[in-house]
């Protein structure tokens, strides 16, 4: 029998890809080989596309970025804007965001690395360099905030702090795989126990070590 549906054809010739999808494999190509080293033409190679398939989803590579970058900042902010997260002090506010920025960078793992390598050559990466400054700035308000209750210590920089517990969180995109026998929440209990072991208070009258 020769009739075979357009879904059949679809399926037995180019590969038929949503947004979503291409998205995903994008991100794949910009952290193996670099943003501004991958062109449209290796998309296009990657997904088994034309390149005016690709345009029909989106306008381009910087889109893309975009798009990328943008998930994983929308959920680093929502740490910080979780509606169950406001009744708590502001140590424990921070203690949150640091145990979730472990399990958002888990969850979003390639994301998170491309956020992480962008350099600002762009619009693009330029307005997602603006909203991980704002990011810092809003966990180091906390940290100020939390040191004025005796959570933390105080006797370090609130902008140093806060660069010193996301560094530890980032530094996680080198080796951390979602793959291997470590499990997220044993992750995120081992980087909060290493950074607020470090930064906790020890109490009224106790110089800091």
């Amino acid at each position: 029998m020769n009739d075979v549906s357009a879904q059949d054809r679809g399926r037995r010739g180019r590969p038929n890809y949503d947004r979503e999808t291409i998205l995903g494999i994008a991100v794949e190509v910009f952290n193996e080989r670099g943003y501004d080293g991958t062109g449209m033409e290796e998309l296009a190679r990657r997904l088994g596309l034309s390149k005016s398939s690709i345009y029909h989803h989106v306008s381009g590579k910087e889109e893309l970025l975009g798009l990328a970058v943008g998930r994983a900042l929308d959920a680093l902010f929502a740490l910080i804007d979780e509606p169950a997260a406001a009744g708590l002090t502001p140590t424990a506010r921070l203690e949150h965001i640091v145990r979730g920025s472990v399990e958002v960078l888990a969850a979003e793992l390639p994301y998170v690395t491309l956020l992480l390598r962008v350099h600002g050559n762009s619009a693009t990466e330029q307005r997602a360099l603006k909203r991980r400054r704002e990011f810092d700035h809003r966990v180091a308000e906390l940290v100020v905030l939390a040191a004025r209750e005796g959570g933390i210590r105080a006797d370090i920089d609130p902008h140093l702090a806060s660069r010193l517990i996301f560094g530890t969180v980032n530094s996680l995109i080198e080796w951390y795989r979602p793959d291997g026998e470590l499990p997220v929440p044993v992750l995120a209990d081992a980087v909060a126990t290493l950074v607020f072991d470090g930064l906790r208070s020890a109490g009224p009258g106790t110089p800091p070590r």
